[in-house]
This record gives structure tokens, sequence and C-alpha cells, in this order.
């Protein structure tokens, strides 16, 4: 017998501890101090599901009410939810005691639940197996075994296993020299003023080249740093002092992710991504098993970002699937 709550900001201690403490693919980004900084902009159904009184499983998740533009249920609205929008991914986070059987009672659970709350479908990141720190896929199967679940999305990101790690290609090996020759230097900085530097490096980068701009405002990461100092860290690489380069990335216990990156005009001459992720990747002693680039793809995985995805291959990485699936209840 599975209990479904939905979760409330009193719960935020419990559901934290699960986080850290318990879960099989916790992460940082589902602790309620990163997930709530933009609370404003999702409407919050997070669920927990509790076995015999104890908490097995949480759902990060969001609601959204969307109307019909056309056909027959031209009018009418649709309750759709969704784990999470505001996050890279998501799914089902379980507890070890969590067997393949007991995913199964979730889901029939979790389908009676948004029968009952008004939901008519449902959106569901699957999370990357790279993150799990035990093998974790009996959500899978319960979607299509329970739910029925329908493959909506599927996008590829780049993945380097770092106790295997292939080696760069001639290219990225050449850029590494460049920058070695340039006197690029590299290095983690926790300097408020290096990482509004790189920021706005960043900034102008995506604004001339996208027309858009950072998923995060500088004001919200920077409130990220200061609540997570050990798992979101900022690398710059500099020509004579001046900023040329950098990447953010985010520290979990399965995945180094690179979050953001940019460089400047002046960066790309002299190689410093290149020699950037050289420093990150080979010389950083991290104490997890994959380095991941992030994926090279646009409008549900649609479209792939050639040259972007050949970029990061030549650093030795190789592909990783991040699949979102709809569950019409």
């Amino acid at each position: 017998m599975i209990e479904i709550r939905r979760y409330t900001p009193e719960d935020a201690a419990e559901w934290n501890d699960f986080i850290w403490l318990k879960s099989r693919q916790g992460t940082f980004l589902f602790d309620r101090n990163y997930m709530d900084y933009h609370q404003d902009r999702f409407h919050d159904h997070s669920l927990m599901f509790f076995h015999k009184r104890k908490l097995y499983a949480l759902l990060p998740a969001n609601e959204v009410t969307v109307s019909a533009q056309d056909g027959d249920e031209a009018g009418t609205t649709k309750k759709i939810l969704y784990s999470h929008q505001g996050l890279t991914y998501g799914g089902l986070l379980t507890c070890p005691k969590v067997t393949a059987e007991v995913c199964i009672d979730i889901f029939e659970s979790l389908r009676e639940y948004l029968r009952e709350n008004g939901f008519q479908s449902c959106i569901y990141k699957a999370m990357p197996w790279i993150y799990q720190r035990i093998p974790s896929e009996e959500d899978l199967y319960a979607l299509t075994h329970v739910a029925q679940a329908k493959l909506k999305a599927r996008e590829i990101s780049t993945t380097i296993s770092l106790d295997a790690a292939m080696r760069f290609s001639e290219l990225r090996r050449r850029g590494i020299k460049k920058a070695a020759l340039h006197e690029l230097d590299i290095k983690f900085t926790k300097f408020p003023n290096d990482f509004s530097t790189f920021w706005d490096l960043l900034d102008t980068n995506l604004l001339e080249r996208h027309h858009t701009h950072p998923v995060h405002s500088k004001e919200e990461l920077e409130l990220l740093m200061h609540r997570f100092p050990d798992n979101i860290l900022c690398f710059v690489a500099e020509k004579d002092d001046a900023i040329v380069g950098g990447s953010i990335v985010y520290v979990t216990p399965q995945v180094i992710h690179t979050q953001y990156i940019a460089a400047n005009e002046i960066g790309k001459q002299f190689g410093a991504l290149d020699a950037l992720f050289d420093f990150i990747i080979h010389k950083c002693r991290w104490n997890v098993p994959y380095f991941d680039f992030g994926k090279s793809t646009e409008d549900d995985g649609s479209f792939l970002n050639r040259n972007l995805i050949h970029q990061k291959e030549g650093f030795g990485g190789r592909g990783v699937i991040y699949d979102t699936y709809e569950w019409e209840i």
C-alpha cells in the first residue's frame, strides 16, 4: 500500500534529508534550497511516497493548466503534471528498498492520485543513468507497464567516463598547446569579481550568437553558489590577468556537469576552452565517475547542433540519452 502526500514547505527538512542521505539518485538540484529559488515561476506539485509509513520516494514536480486551441476540445483546459520544468533532469527519486514491484505499486498509486486530482497527463523527465549511484531504472519499466507512456523527447548529451577517458582529438590537443604557448592561466576561483566578469562574458556571447540570456540571472546563480559552495564551481581562463573564458560546473555524487561554458574572441583564438577542460578533466581530483558536457539538442531533440556535439566529442565524450515521456491519464 502506497500513501501519497503532496509536498508542503513544512516537509522541507524531511525532503532534504531523503535527498542527501537516503535516495539512490539525489543531487543538490533536488534540495529545496535549490528548487525553491525559482518557486515564483512554477506551481509546485511535488509528491512524497510512503510505504508502511516510511518515506520511500519523491517526485519533484510542478503543475500547469493549459487551454486547448483547436479541434473538438477548443476552449477546454488540460491539467498537466511535469517532473519538473525547472530542472535539467528529474523523475522518481527512490531509496534502496524500492524494488521493481514496489515501483510498480508507486506508479499505480500515482495514476489514481492524478485521476483523483484532475490531471489529464504527466510529462516525465527520466533520470539519466549516469546520475544513479546504483542501477535505478525501475521507473522506466513502470512507465510503460503501468502508464503506457510514450516517448515525447529524446535528447543527447556528451559524457566522459573519467576512469577510462579517451584521448583528446588532435584539434583539441593543438588548442592546449596554443594556450600554453600564449601563457593562458587556468584556475578555479571563488572571487566574486571573477564570477561577475565571466558572467558578463557569457551573457554577451549568448546575446550576440543566440539572442538570449542564461537560464539563471547573475543574482540567482550568486545566491545558489552561496547556498551550495561545494557543488557550484567557477573555473576561468586568463590572458594577461584578463578573463577570456570559463565554465560554471555542477558537482554531484556521480557527475561533474558543465552548466555554462563561454569564451570571448581572444579566448577562442588562443585555445582557452581546450586548456580549461584539460585542467578540469585531467588535473582536478574528482572522486566521481563521469564528466558531462550537457545536451547538444534543441526542440525536444529534433535538432542536433552538429558543430557543438563534435566539439564536445573532441574531448573524448560520447553519447548519453536524456528521455522525456508523456503519460495520458
